[in-house]
């Protein structure tokens, strides 16, 4: 059950002491954190170098079961994350490509691309849109930079209104010769942008105003570990940080009236050792704040922690029932996960168990052609 974590014992008695924590948690969380389950789904697959995919393929989603079937496909370049808009009318797409990337509008009411527009920096990895609907924000992996693309009221995309690169280098002179950004994120107060760079090993910290970023603070995280991607607690106040160099995950403190953060716990994103190398992807948390869950490239595996304050124990590691989880995903009700497995070309989906948080294994699967993303609306 728990392989790699803990030991039986440990692991039922660490699931007593979740248990209680969580009741007073989901106590206290809004009607909206617990959302009925979504109807659609949007796949970002790779296109080029022979990749297989076909650009963003929509899907429609079995409430019951979890099971999607695609019945329709928007042909967009590379489409390796997506975003949609506040009001849920527009869907954003980072091309990343192997050199000067872009980004792509689509209208999700008539499946219709809108426009695309450059970057002005390479190979784009990750996107968000801002909160007043007014920006879309790009992370520039190949070029280490973050750019702003303004955008109109319809939503379509307009110029670049602000480019920067981050500086800094690490100890892995293949992947850390220079700054790489990787994600791009606003924190639940919106007041904050925050961008993830792999090869600075940093995350700095921004205020979006004017169509202009404002570095607030640069954050060092452990040299070498190589931060990816990072989640933020339903709280607000504490934040996970999956370094996909270092096999590791972080916790962080967050000041959303400062815009401070704080690195404290970090620990093995797989705990049984050995093995081939492991990249964490996708950090995920529960709907209550009770769990942490992590994509595991290498060991094509989710591994599950429970979250005690601000540390994180393992309870155990689940396959993810393909290769190369690229990308992991919640459904909107909380009850199941959605891996996008790039090198096996599936998407695959596990039920959560309610009580204990881990997932039950695989229940179904959708093959299609090099998944990078789940995006539910």
């Amino acid at each position: 059950m728990a392989s790699g974590g803990l030991d039986r014992r440990q692991f039922l008695v660490t699931l007593g002491t979740v248990a209680a924590v969580g009741v007073t948690t989901a106590t206290t969380q809004p009607a909206t954190a617990r959302a009925a389950a979504g109807t659609r789904a949007y796949l970002g697959c790779y296109t080029s170098d022979g990749a297989g995919g076909r650009g963003i393929a929509a899907a429609t989603v079995d409430s019951a079961t979890g099971r999607l079937v695609v019945d329709e496909v928007v042909e967009v370049a590379d489409p390796s994350f997506l975003a949609i808009s506040p009001d849920g009318g527009r869907l954003y797409a980072v091309n990343e490509g192997s050199g000067p990337g872009s980004v792509t509008a689509v209208d999700l009411r008539s499946s219709r691309v809108l426009n695309s527009v450059a970057v002005q920096g390479n190979g784009p990895t990750h996107l968000c849109v801002a909160p007043d609907g007014r920006a879309v924000l790009t992370a520039n992996y190949g070029s280490g930079s973050v750019s702003v693309v303004a955008l109109s009221g319809d939503g379509r995309l307009g110029g670049v209104t602000d480019v920067v690169r981050h500086s800094g280098t690490g100890p892995d002179p293949e992947r850390q010769e220079g700054p790489h950004a990787h994600q791009v994120l606003f924190d639940p107060s919106g007041r904050w942008f925050l961008a993830v760079d792999l090869g600075a090993d940093a995350i700095y910290v921004y205020r979006l105003a004017e169509g202009k970023l404002n570095q607030r603070a640069r954050v060092a995280m452990t040299p070498g570990s190589g931060p990816r991607h990072l989640r933020f607690h339903p709280d607000g106040q504490r934040v996970y940080v999956a370094n996909e160099l270092g096999s590791t995950v972080t916790v962080c403190r967050w000041r959303a009236d400062t815009g401070e953060l704080v690195a404290g716990q970090s620990i093995p994103a797989d705990m049984r050792g050995g093995g081939p190398r492991n990249y964490p992807s996708a950090p995920v948390v529960s709907r209550d704040g009770r769990f942490l869950y992590l994509a595991n490239r290498g060991r094509d595996a989710i591994a599950t922690f429970a979250i005690l304050g601000d540390m994180l124990i393992p309870l155990a590691s689940t396959p993810c029932g393909g290769v190369f989880p690229r990308d992991l995903t919640l459904d909107p009700s909380g009850r199941r996960l959605y891996a996008a497995n790039q090198k096996s070309n599936a998407v695959t989906w596990l039920t959560i168990d309610p009580i204990t948080g881990l997932p039950q294994g695989v229940a179904g699967a959708l093959e299609i052609g090099t998944p990078t993303t789940v995006l539910f609306a």
